[in-house]
This record gives C-alpha cells, structure tokens and sequence, in this order.
C-alpha cells in the first residue's frame, strides 16, 4: 500500500508532518512565520542571506525559543556578483538618477556613496554549522565540499535549489539530501547558478518531471504552488513536497510590510515581472511604476548587492508614505490565489482539501516513484 499523501522519504528525513516548506522570502522572514509553520509540522524557514554571522547567531535562538520542530536557515552561496568590489561613486550616481524625483518628492534626503563593505558566506555557515541547526537551505550555488561534509557529520539536513535540471543533477552529485525545483513562477529571485538567470527560465510544470527523473533525492516543487490544487499537481509530478513563498506573504505572522500584505490581500498582484532593477539579480515582484523605471533601456543597474542597497533608500521612505507604486513588492505568478492570513487556519484547511481531492492521485504517484527507487 503506497504511504498516504504526508508521508514519504522527505518527511522522514526533515522530521516533519506535512510536506509543506514556508519559502525563506528574502528579506521578508519573521521568527514568528517560521516558528508558527515549524509548529503547525511543516517546515518553516528563515532567510538569513543580509546578516552578519552574529544576527544570524540571535535570529537561530530566538526561533529555538519558539519552536522545538524542526526548521531550516537558508543563505546564498553567491553574495556578490562581478564589478561589485569595484564599484565606484560614479557608478552609484549614474544609478541614483532615476530614483532622485521621487526621493525629492518623499523629502529624503540624497543618499551618499559608501564603499562596498562585503559580507562572506563562510562566516554565515559557520554560525548555522556551530548552531548545529535542523536544515540548512541555499540558493545561488553550491557550497564547497567541506562544509556539506560537516553538515553530513552533524546530520544537518541540507537542501539546494535548481532552477534548470542541470542544476539539479550538479547539487545531487555534490551530496545534498533534497532539491528544491524552483520555476520561473516564483517571486522574489532566480537562484540560477550554471547558466545566466536569463537562460534558465523553465517552468514549475516543465521542471519537476525533469529533476524528479533525473535525481535519486527527493525533489521539492516551488514557483506558482498557492492552494491545494498546487499541492496536488506538484505531488502528482513525483515532488514530494512543495515550497510555498508567496501565499505566506500575506500573513499577519510575515516580516513583509503592511502595504505588501495589503497588495496581496486585495489582489492587486495579477501582473507580476521579472527585473534586475531591486537588487541586480533578476526577480520576480508585482509590476508597478518605480520597476518601469528601472527596467527602461539605457538604465544603469549596479552589481548585487549594491544595487539592492541603493534602492532600498526609495523603498523605506515609500513604505512609510503609504506609496506602493514606490516599493519593490516581491510576488510570484499565483499571488492572486493568496489567501493566507492566519498560518495555523491556512495550513489546516490546506491539508484538508488536499486530503480531499489528493488521495488516490498521489498515492499513484508515490507508489511510480517507489518502483523507479526500486529498478
């Protein structure tokens, strides 16, 4: 007899109930929203990428202090991208153009250069390692040898993300535990890391098969996964869990502002676009006016993480003016099916219409999987 839809080689390795990961969501993570995923028995998840080594040390206890489930710290292995160490003031000026009208219309004052000042990813994993923490989670690469080997001691659970099957294969050959297949449907940014985000744009539909016949690990679908219907495709595709970001967005438990909640809770996010114009790397967020500006040709766009830092200046003042044409909305494609605004009252009815209408159609796809692990 196939396991029923919430059980299967992933649940048993994350130690968890429900194959339901809470998207790390950048930026937008609160202690809360992962605790309150953890504890409900999926996993929740907090993206630590923008922190110093001793934030990351506080955000890891002050999760511990509200969860004993088990819960996953993501990083990016990739911190920096080419000429961001080399960046200059003229540079930062040529990119401030754009934003210097409405800034002067907010009354915030110019923004002034200051030189680069690098974060190391090393140092990030070191604390999640010393922390000994359930799941380690990471996109934009693979990180080297020696510290999956000691998450291996630890029995760290590690899972990466691919958004091509290439990637796929590469982070099953470097030993990871689980890989996150993430289509350009998703929100927020690409994670690509063999070919250029551009050229890796591949659907959720088109890409979990693809990894799921090509990998022996279990294989997590993201990108588009809002409801239970998500929840059942994905399954059916032979993923044996789903990461769902944007429909957490939405929730009072959310590090998002309230005029991102409110974007999502109104369904005022139909029309979502990719850019490089938030941070410079390509992502995924609502389309409005302040990403028309940025993805004009000719617009200048710093290296991450510069610009991310430099538009962040318009995004904290437009924030606070209720200006939502102003503020970078990160959402994917199926943003409008949100309707998450309590964790613990989604969730719930999440799994009970999946148990409803799911059954027989993941049990099917549960035993193919078992028979292709068997040949």
């Amino acid at each position: 007899m196939p396991p029923h839809w919430n059980k299967n080689r992933l649940t048993a390795i994350l130690g968890i109930d429900c194959p339901v990961i809470q998207g790390p969501l950048g930026g937008l993570s609160s202690q809360q929203l992962t605790a309150a995923v953890s504890n409900f028995g999926g996993l929740g998840s907090f993206a630590a990428h923008s922190m110093t080594p001793g934030a990351i040390k506080d955000v890891i206890a002050e999760i511990r202090s509200l969860t004993s489930k088990p819960f996953a710290m993501n990083l990016w292995v990739s911190m920096e991208d080419e000429g961001a160490r080399t960046a200059d003031e003229n540079g930062f000026n040529r990119s401030l153009a754009p934003l210097l009208a409405d800034l002067a219309a907010l009354g915030t004052p110019r923004p002034t250069y200051k030189p680069y000042s690098p974060k190391r990813f090393e140092e990030q994993a070191r604390v999640l390692l010393d922390a000994n923490v359930p799941v380690f989670s990471f996109i934009y690469g693979i990180p080297p040898q020696e510290i999956l080997e000691e998450c291996r001691a630890k029995r760290i659970v590690t899972i990466g993300t691919a958004t091509t099957p290439e990637e796929g294969v590469a982070l099953e050959g470097a030993g990871v535990d689980a890989v996150v297949a993430s289509g350009f449907e998703a929100g927020g940014h690409r994670g690509s890391f063999l070919r250029a985000a551009e050229d890796s744009l591949t659907g959720t539909f088109s890409l979990v098969p693809q990894i799921v016949d090509m990998v022996d690990v279990p294989v997590i679908a993201a990108g588009g996964v809002a409801d239970a219907r998500g929840v059942v495709a994905a399954m059916a595709l032979g993923a044996e869990a789903v990461q769902m970001g944007t429909v957490f967005l939405a929730c009072e438990e959310s590090g998002a502002s309230l005029l991102h909640r409110q974007a999502l809770r109104g369904k005022k996010a139909g029309h979502t676009a990719l850019t490089k114009g938030f941070t410079g790397r390509l992502a995924r967020a609502i389309h409005n006016r302040v990403m028309e500006d940025l993805n004009r040709n000719g617009t200048e766009i710093l290296p991450y993480p510069l610009q991310r830092e430099l538009v962040r200046n318009l995004a904290i003042a437009a924030e606070a003016a209720g200006r939502a044409e102003l503020v970078p909305m990160w959402a994917g494609q199926s943003a409008n099916l949100s309707t998450c605004n309590d964790v613990m009252a989604f969730l719930t009815s999440l799994v009970k219409e999946v148990s409803e209408i799911a059954g027989p159609i993941i049990q099917w796809s549960a035993a193919r999987r078992e028979k292709q692990i068997l040949k």
